[in-house]
């Protein structure tokens, strides 16, 4: 029963590691003649960004038209507003800091992967194509990706605004981002083919050395991820109890931990999050809001998965990674990959869409995102989940603005 359950939580993983594993064997022994299944890649990343339009679109719209707009949910929303952004922010900067410290990057060999990077000089015209569009159809290009968030926030708000009379549109929201994250697993089923085809083209025409680029990224997503979630989830605890505060954090989150990693699905943890959360003494009308959004909204291991990702894309491409508009832009997707991330196995593809859609990398860019995110998934779904309970810690502490009541 436990071998079984082992496998349904890894099966998606397992098996794109045996497509990958596949196609790196198949690009060696055949070299540039492998070049003839690409195009199975290419139909893979089509459909991924096909679909990921509605996605998004969906995803937050939904989210933000199911709001609960009483007075007190309103100061604890606002309240988890900063907590979630905070905690994100800072671990984006912190990764951002240690891809300085260790240059990945710098180190990463220019694979003279195809496609132009689109670029606009003048900082007034980019910003106006990032944030907006002059025709609607225009946001059903991933190029207009912040412009469509942009609309669907607002569409969000249109929706909480109008009341009962948006009531059934809201529930075609919801319904809409069920759909379309079924879309996306449905697509994510191909996976292994599609992203052993691609890589046994990169392996095949690159060589080898595409090698050291995934395991430099993953020491340093493994080595920084470990010392954010001891380090940092401390200090959180701290901050909302004190010393009693980082015992009755790792006290309970001993269960949070093992179903994050076992499931590896921040949605799985939800029931686990909960009761540990009321175990640190956080109060159930907070632990209740909190811990379910939180699974959705809140994902500090997917913010530093981002950065390393960018990282690696920025190398591959020859691009630098250290500009200040480069780094603000980099912030704000990790922000937005929160947020249209599913708390589902593996939904951080979504966020690297959206990542190369918003800096206007071609679709090649996309399977050595894919790569990294998948092998990072077990530990940024243990630091998502997780984070979550010590974010309500803190939400208590500054709500209640007094230190947390006693828990178990």
């Amino acid at each position: 029963m436990a071998r079984f359950q082992f496998y349904k939580s890894y099966s998606s993983i397992i098996w794109l590691l045996t497509g990958i594993a596949a196609g790196s064997i198949v690009g060696l022994l055949f070299g540039k003649k492998i070049e003839v299944i690409k195009p199975l890649g290419d139909i893979f990343l089509n459909l991924l960004f096909t679909a990921v339009i509605p996605l998004v679109f969906f995803a937050v719209a939904s989210a933000i038209a199911n709001l609960d707009r009483s007075n007190k949910i309103s100061r604890v929303m606002g309240i988890m507003t900063l907590v979630f952004l905070g905690t994100v922010l800072i671990s984006a900067f912190l990764t951002i800091v240690a891809t300085w410290v260790f240059p990945i990057h710098q180190t990463i060999p220019n694979t003279g992967l195809p496609g132009e990077i689109h670029t606009v000089d003048n900082f007034g015209d980019q910003l106006t194509t990032l944030l907006t569009t002059s025709e609607f159809f225009n946001l059903l290009s991933r190029k207009s990706m912040l412009s469509l968030l942009i609309f669907s926030t607002l569409t969000g708000f249109a929706c909480l605004h109008a009341g009962e009379g948006g009531a059934s549109f809201r529930q075609f929201l919801v319904s809409g981002n069920e759909v379309m994250k079924s879309l996306v697993v449905i697509i994510m089923k191909l996976g292994p083919l599609g992203l052993g085809s691609y890589f046994a083209y990169q392996t095949g025409v690159f060589g080898p050395e595409l090698f050291g680029t995934y395991a430099r990224s993953m020491a340093l997503y493994y080595g920084f991820g470990i010392f954010y979630f001891f380090v940092f989830f401390s200090l959180y605890a701290f901050i909302a109890g004190g010393v009693d505060g980082i015992k009755k954090y790792w006290r309970n989150n001993i269960v949070p931990s093992a179903t994050a990693v076992g499931t590896c699905s921040s949605i799985a943890t939800v029931p686990a999050n909960l009761e540990a959360s009321k175990n640190m003494g956080v109060p159930p009308y907070i632990a209740n809001i909190t811990v379910p959004l939180g699974a959705t909204l809140h994902k500090d291991g997917s913010s530093i998965s981002s950065i390393v990702k960018m990282a690696v894309v920025f190398g591959m491409f020859g691009k630098d990674f250290t500009g200040a508009d480069t780094i603000l832009i980099a912030l704000g997707i990790t922000v937005l990959v929160s947020i249209v991330e599913g708390g589902i196995p593996n939904g951080g593809y979504i966020g690297e869409l959206l990542m190369i859609s918003v800096y206007g990398f071609p679709p090649e860019a996309l399977p050595p995102a894919m790569i990294i995110g998948t092998l990072v998934d077990p530990l940024a779904t243990l630091l998502n989940s997780t984070g979550d309970t010590v974010a309500a810690m803190m939400i208590t502490r500054f709500s209640e603005k007094r230190v947390l009541p006693p828990g178990d």
